[in-house]
C-alpha cells in the first residue's frame, strides 16, 4: 500500500524579519480545503511572536498519534462486537534532551463509554495493544525525516 499525504504551509512576514522580532503564526491546509491555524509554540517562541490560540508542531504531533490511535481502536472495538458510544484521550507529550530537544514520550490516557456490554480488562488491553500496533503514526515517529528542498 503506497500513498500519499499532503499538506500546504503558508507563512507570510510581519515584524521584524531580522532581529527575530516576526510573527510565527502561519496556515496549514490539508487536501481537503481545510484550514487550522498554526504557530510555534508559545513554550519556544513567546508571545507576541507566536499565536497561543493556534496550534503547534508539537500538538499537532501529539494529536495525530492519539487520532490514529483511536481510529483504529474503535475499528477493532466494532470487530470484536463492542460498541463504542463515546472516546475521549486527553494526550500528553513530553520533550526533553539535551543538547538537542525531541518528544520522548507520549501518554495516551483514553477513556471509553460503551453503549453496552464493555470488554474486561484483558479484552481491554488487547484492544489498545492491536491499535498501537496497527497505527501508522505511531511506526513512524522513528522515521528517517528527508528534506527536498
Amino acid at each position: 500500500m503506497s500513498h500519499d499525504y499532503t499538506a500546504t504551509i503558508r507563512w507570510k512576514a510581519e515584524g521584524d524579519f531580522a532581529s527575530g522580532r516576526y510573527s510565527r503564526a502561519h496556515v496549514w491546509q490539508f487536501d481537503g480545503g481545510v484550514e487550522v491555524p498554526g504557530s510555534a509554540s508559545p513554550l519556544v517562541v513567546p508571545a507576541p511572536w507566536s499565536d497561543t490560540a493556534a496550534v503547534d508542531p508539537e500538538e499537532a504531533f501529539t494529536a495525530a498519534i492519539s487520532s490514529c490511535h483511536m481510529l483504529w481502536f474503535l475499528d477493532l472495538a466494532r470487530q470484536a462486537d463492542f460498541a463504542c458510544a463515546t472516546y475521549e484521550d486527553r494526550a500528553v507529550a513530553r520533550m526533553g534532551g539535551h543538547p538537542t530537544p525531541w518528544i520522548q514520550t507520549v501518554d495516551l490516557f483514553p477513556v471509553v463509554t460503551w453503549t453496552e456490554a464493555a470488554p474486561g480488562p484483558d479484552e481491554l488491553a488487547t484492544l489498545h495493544a492491536a491499535a498501537h500496533d496497527r497505527c501508522f503514526i505511531a511506526h513512524s515517529v522513528k522515521s528517517k525525516i528527508e528534506v527536498h528542498p
